[in-house]
């Protein structure tokens, strides 16, 4: 691959990645929707240093872990007399962009606006303190025009966003392959159509893509429409896992309420616990939320397959995170960054070892 050019700095990406949420305001899916407070009842039990704690996650299967601990108070209950309220997102730039502010304090996110909001704030912002979903990422095309992964040459495939955690696989791949995109304007060997992954069933349909390589439940979507899965990304890596989303949290809220956070915590292993341990009852759980968020459930053709793929996981996965930022570096995406202290998984292990789990590691990337 060519010798990319890097983004004048990281808050590029952010900005020019935010734009289309610009358009989605008006049909209520902006930066930060609307705030659910999901508890059913009143929190009962002793109230933590903190009144309030607000978490962030995406209406997505990958963040089933904050879907299903939403919907089913498993994280509120570990919370006490502390309330959860839930905001939703659509992408990566704007949840940093809360936590940055102050209107999140806690988010289940993907790793690479980790990476980028770790880096844009010198290391200040965020930590990253828990794992909580791999795989669920597919590379799905038109059959009737590729049909193998030669084919991928020449033609149009989506991804999310530039310079998102998917946008950046794709290109690492394509250069993988030895050909040439930029990666800013996606126009190269292969046309990279960055396109929100609510419209892209609709850009597959009407025929303006030929392909995406998206996360659940986008890719079952488009299987459905006649799609099929030419790649799933958990083939590329050792034992075919990498990280899809992450636990981080605001180093300001993690200093004043570590308490809360480990509540969190407890309560996010919990519930990967409880999803593993019942698949079916934590599936329908996920739909419930999604259909109370968008107004409609998933369908079985598409649930099925798409939570399949995706493995719930307290280990966050950190070597994968350090490769995924070499990635966005070799594709011209980011600066190289400082990924040290990135981690403070200090609180999870605790967790994890009371609960009779197996601690994490990470990578050489935590506090020191």
């Amino acid at each position: 691959m060519s010798a990319a050019r890097p983004l004048t700095t990281l808050r590029t990406i952010a900005a020019i990645a935010a734009l289309p949420l610009l358009a989605l305001t008006a049909c209520g899916y902006g930066s930060e929707s609307k705030d659910n407070d999901t508890s059913k009842v009143a929190a009962e039990g002793k109230k933590l240093s903190a009144d309030t704690v607000r978490i962030g996650y995406f209406p997505n299967l990958t963040h089933a872990t904050a879907l299903v601990g939403d919907q089913e108070g498993l994280l509120q209950k570990e919370l006490g007399g502390t309330k959860a309220t839930y905001s939703q997102f659509n992408a990566g730039p704007a949840e940093i962009e809360a936590l940055n502010s102050g209107s999140i304090d806690i988010g289940w996110i993907g790793p690479s606006p980790a990476i980028n909001g770790y880096s844009t704030t010198d290391g200040k912002g965020l930590r990253i303190i828990g794992g909580s979903a791999s795989g669920g990422v597919k590379l799905v095309v038109n059959p009737d025009k590729v049909t193998s992964l030669k084919d991928i040459k020449g033609k149009k495939i989506a991804t999310p966003q530039l310079g998102n955690t998917q946008d950046v696989a794709f290109l690492n791949w394509i250069a993988e392959q030895g050909w040439t995109v930029d990666a800013q304007s996606g126009k190269g060997d292969v046309s990279v159509v960055r396109t929100d992954n609510k419209i892209t069933p609709d850009a597959y349909k009407s025929g303006s893509i030929d392909g995406a390589w998206v996360p659940e439940p986008t890719a079952s979507k488009l299987v459905a429409e006649g799609g099929k899965v030419l790649l799933d990304e958990a083939d590329l890596w050792p034992d075919k896992k990498f990280v899809i989303t992450n636990i981080i949290v605001s180093q300001k809220f993690l200093a004043a309420h570590p308490d809360v956070v480990q509540a969190v915590l407890r309560g996010s292993v919990k519930t990967n616990t409880w999803i593993n341990a019942n698949p079916d009852k934590a599936k329908a759980a996920a739909n419930t939320k999604l259909q109370e968020l968008s107004g409609k459930p998933l369908p079985a053709n598409v649930l099925d397959p798409a939570w399949k793929s995706i493995q719930f996981t307290d280990d966050p996965l950190a070597s994968t995170l350090n490769t995924e930022a070499a990635h966005a570096v070799k594709a011209g995406l980011l600066k190289q960054p400082k990924l040290d202290g990135i981690y403070d998984l200090t609180l999870l292990n605790k967790v994890l070892t009371a609960e009779g789990k197996t601690t994490v590691d990470d990578a050489g990337l935590g506090v020191k």
